[in-house]
């Protein structure tokens, strides 16, 4: 589930670009699939890089052949001041206790002019989520706070950035959490639970043209994250 679009940022050959807080890699997939970028990848989860580098290994359509994944945390990166063209921040903020320390820690290894994007769950449909179940931020590794629109953009402009966009993604994936958070966060075998998680397994595979005509219309309504695209200043 991408929730960057790649096209907004103009990244260009030799760029260096970190996905701080990779995960399994879905978009270090996505930046493979350009040519002549310099990637590079971090995560704490030791078993979620691992995934992201063995995915990124066995790809047969990469053109970027420059990439890295490794264990570090975004609170404490191992990069010199000024490192990246691009860092992309991906539903990570809101993991993460002091979220101010780790957006100062962004602001130092990217290059000035340099692209930063930070996406975090949309407020009106992470709100629900909290509401109908406990476990859902309780849990540990769970979400620990709700941005608010403006308030998290004042933050990230207070660290030195100016915003030139700001979208919503995944409008399709909001009703899901909100039936999993009903059924419990671990009832795989709820039918309508199941029903659902296939038609967006479908949906990601095969990208039919009326189904994404849906989510583009539903995004700015119901879209589970917001997504802001920033320059360093």
């Amino acid at each position: 589930m991408v929730t960057v679009d790649f096209h907004e940022l103009k990244l260009k050959p030799y760029d260096v670009v970190l996905d701080a807080g990779c995960g399994t890699g879905r978009h270090l997939r996505q930046l493979r699939k350009m040519p002549d970028l310099k990637i590079i990848g971090i995560d704490k989860n030791m078993e979620a890089v691992h995934e992201a580098f063995t995915s990124l290994e066995a790809m047969p359509d990469a053109l970027s052949a420059d990439y890295l994944v490794s264990i570090a945390d975004i609170s404490r990166l191992p990069f010199t001041d000024n490192s990246f063209d691009c860092v992309i921040c991906s539903e990570v903020l809101e993991h993460i206790p002091g979220h101010e320390s780790a957006l100062k820690e962004l602001v130092r290894i990217l290059k000035p002019q340099g692209t930063l994007v930070v996406s975090v769950p949309r407020y009106f449909s992470e709100k629900i989520c909290w509401f109908i179940s406990k476990d859902y931020y309780s849990e540990k590794g769970g979400h620990i706070r709700i941005y608010r629109k403006k308030k998290l953009q004042k933050m990230l402009m207070r660290q030195g950035f100016s915003c030139w966009k700001i979208n919503y993604k995944h409008a399709l994936h909001t009703p899901y959490w909100w039936l999993k958070c009903m059924v419990g966060l671990k009832n795989e075998e709820n039918r309508l639970v199941k029903y659902y998680k296939k038609f967006l397994e479908w949906d990601i595979m095969k990208k039919p043209r009326w189904v994404r005509m849906l989510e583009e219309f539903l995004n700015p309504i119901m879209g589970k994250s917001i997504v802001y695209y920033l320059r360093k200043i």
